[in-house]
């Protein structure tokens, strides 16, 4: 069974008040798997990708500092004045480049962040290269707005990592843009220095937009730098990156994302911006402003406690036959591989009917990858646990051959 069979009254439709680039838009295989997991009793998730544990009690306290204090208006269209001074501080620091608040546009979330990046370049005829598998939302962007696509295939034997001549030689003449989104989600891989530089130098030369997606990028493991596109990059008039707080301070509910680019391209963005969600919410905006300021015990706390679920989730995945998983750098997710042939989604809906465990199939996140689930390290160690007493046995009984 596909995903892509379930559902279809609720997401797609023909009727043709719908405007046709809507079709392009796949049915989303995270939102249903949980559906259905949210109709059955004694469901463990290993399916969600957002951080479980709570905000910082600063973030906390600033969101409601700003409400009592009446912050409850709009805020310039690239966004507060404090928080972009903030981030640009911040960002200078960290890439050991000078940035301004010009620099810098907020949005509802990273998500919005992406959306007005990609549709921004992307139009008829427009080609785009993207890793696979990926982050369900790039795709269905570019394509909406007619843009062709080539997906550069990763492999889990090869911990998903990117190659770099890969990306190159896949360069036509009307390529416009490549994606990179490093730490990556689905599979928690960091690309290395020399990978950034290398696909960074030859998109400058060809004058090629990358848009890289880090919205993980706090989430590294095993005391590694980060390397961002930001600091691998000799100038920004080729590159936009996208983050957010959600991932960093567990905020992903209160929708605080940004576009680091060109001073050009920000102008151009803003106006764009404006068009689509206005402004980002304000208090929320606050509660921004004190992560930056606040102390880095909770993101030095969330790392030692997700090193131990990575740990264990590795462990456990070589414990289980049929699955081949590798240790992921970064984000919180593994994305193991499946025996060659064999259909995660069919896996995925037989692991969530027959044991109550959800994950996501492979097929949500690319074309290549249709034999691996992801499975997400966001929840509780016990959950861990729980769920691969269940996943083992399961696995034992299975024949892929």
């Amino acid at each position: 069974m596909s995903l892509s069979s379930l559902d279809i009254d609720l997401y797609e439709s023909e009727d043709p008040i719908w405007n046709p680039a809507m079709m392009a838009i796949p049915v989303p295989g995270i939102r249903k798997m949980v559906n259905m997991a949210a109709s059955m009793e004694d469901v463990i998730h290993l399916s969600i990708g957002q951080p479980d544990l709570p905000a910082p009690e600063n973030v906390v306290n600033a969101t409601i500092e700003a409400l009592r204090a009446g912050q409850t208006g709009y805020t310039m269209d690239a966004g507060l004045p404090e928080l972009l001074e903030s981030l640009a501080v911040y960002y200078s620091s960290r890439s050991q480049r000078k940035l301004t608040a010009d620099n810098i546009m907020i949005t509802t979330g990273a998500t919005e962040a992406i959306y007005l990046a990609l549709t921004a370049v992307s139009a008829p005829g427009r080609h785009f290269i993207v890793p696979d598998p990926a982050f369900m939302l790039y795709a269905p962007m570019i394509r909406m707005n007619g843009g062709e696509i080539t997906e550069i295939t990763t492999r889990a034997e090869k911990n998903h990592q990117l190659d770099p001549q890969e990306v190159i030689d896949a360069i036509q003449p009307n390529t416009h843009a490549i994606v990179l989104n490093s730490p990556s989600n689905p599979t928690g891989t960091v690309y290395p220095k020399e990978t950034l530089e290398a696909i960074l130098q030859e998109a400058a030369y060809r004058g090629i937009q990358v848009i890289s997606d880090e919205v993980y990028d706090h989430l590294i493991y095993d005391g590694k730098e980060y390397p961002s596109a930001l600091s691998c990059s000799t100038d920004l008039d080729n590159l936009m990156v996208v983050s957010s707080f959600s991932k960093t301070y567990s905020m992903a509910g209160m929708r605080i994302g940004w576009i680091i680019a060109s001073q050009g391209a920000i102008k151009r963005l803003r106006r764009y911006h404006m068009f689509t969600t206005t402004v980002a919410n304000t208090p929320c905006q606050w509660a921004g402003v004190a992560a930056l300021h606040g102390s880095n015990d909770f993101i030095q706390n969330m790392l030692v406690e997700y090193t131990k679920r990575r740990d264990r989730l590795v462990e456990l995945v070589e414990q289980t036959p049929h699955l081949t998983g590798y240790k992921p750098e970064g984000a919180f997710y593994l994305f193991p591989a499946l025996p060659e042939g064999v259909n995660g989604t069919n896996v995925a809906l037989r692991l969530l009917k027959e044991t109550g465990v959800c994950t996501i199939p492979g097929e949500t996140f690319g074309n290549s990858c249709s034999n691996a689930i992801r499975l997400s390290y966001s929840t509780s160690l016990g959950n861990i646990e729980r769920a691969f007493e269940r996943i083992i046995p399961w696995m034992e009984k299975q024949d892929f051959g």
